[in-house]
């Protein structure tokens, strides 16, 4: 009764089953392989400092603006101070408004 004549049907189920064997050993493979990649690089606490450091950029903000608002300031001032010195000492009238309106 068990023994008989093997038929084309058993030998592509045999086929099959292999076929699937080795298809669910590939994908415990490539299971395997995500795991690690997810182990190594985990999205979900790249994505948490992601958002903790645009955070704490939002809140800094002001500061940062602040502290870019005084430089800006600061170098005007500074060029202000230049333009000046530079039409003191220069000997034309066009840059001498301040001079040549006290000597009238």
């Amino acid at each position: 009764m068990f023994l008989y004549i093997w038929k084309s049907k058993d030998w592509e189920l045999i086929n099959m089953l292999d076929s699937v064997k080795t298809s669910l050993k590939r994908l415990k493979n490539f299971l395997s392989f995500a795991r690690g990649f997810f182990i190594r690089n985990n999205p979900i606490k790249m994505f948490v400092n992601e958002i903790v450091s645009s955070l704490k950029e939002m809140f800094s903000i002001r500061q940062k603006l602040k502290m870019a608002q005084y430089r800006v300031n600061y170098h005007r001032h500074q060029l202000s101070k230049m333009e000046s010195l530079i039409a003191e000492n220069n000997e034309h009238t066009f840059l001498k408004g301040k001079n040549l309106n006290e000597t009238r």
